[in-house]
Order: structure tokens, then C-alpha cells, then sequence
């Protein structure tokens, strides 16, 4: 289509190939171990555990780790739990029905 003096080709018909109808595309969905959060809040838990482990080990044997690691890791363990708390609520509200819950992954 040649556009006609002092007027600019429309940019959707010089790159559609004719297959497109509407301006916008379905985006699919992502696969679900792209977006199950159980698995990275569990690890994540347990590495902040296994941290906290450590460090007390260190700390009981030669004195080598610091407080602040240590109250860190329990922070990491306990927000952890919280992350976990709050999926669990979540889940039971999308099983329920509610309209503001978020979908059960």
C-alpha cells in the first residue's frame, strides 16, 4: 500500500503479513516450575539454616564467628517461616474461593 503525499504508512499493516487480525497477541503462560515459589522459599530456609548451623559450630569451637552473622541467619530462617506462612494462607484462600487470593502455585 503506497501511502498518499503527506501522510505517514500506518507501521502495523508494513509488518503485518496478513496472519495478525488485532494489535494484540496472547501471552502464554509460564510453565510451572518458572513460577512454583515452595521450592525456592524451602531452600532458601534451609540454606539460612544451614548457615546458622555453621556458624554456631564455629562459634562453639574456636570463637571465629560473629554475632551479627549469627542473629542474621536466624532473621533469614525466620522470615523464611513467614514466606512460608504467608503461601500457606494464600493457597487456603485461593481453595476457598476468594476474589483477592492469589493463584495456588
Amino acid at each position: 500500500m503506497v501511502p498518499t503525499p503527506g501522510t505517514l504508512p500506518d507501521v502495523a499493516e508494513s509488518i503485518n503479513s496478513g496472519g495478525v487480525k488485532s494489535g494484540f497477541q496472547h501471552t502464554p503462560e509460564l510453565p510451572e516450575r518458572w513460577i512454583a515459589l515452595w521450592p525456592v522459599v524451602v531452600a532458601g530456609t534451609g540454606l539460612w539454616a544451614l548457615a546458622f548451623l555453621v556458624l554456631l559450630v564455629l562459634k562453639l569451637v574456636n570463637g571465629a564467628a560473629s554475632d551479627v552473622w549469627l542473629w542474621t541467619c536466624v532473621a533469614g530462617v525466620g522470615l523464611g517461616f513467614v514466606g512460608l506462612g504467608i503461601m500457606t494462607w494464600q493457597r487456603a484462600a485461593f481453595r476457598r474461593g476468594s476474589k483477592s487470593a492469589q493463584r495456588a502455585t
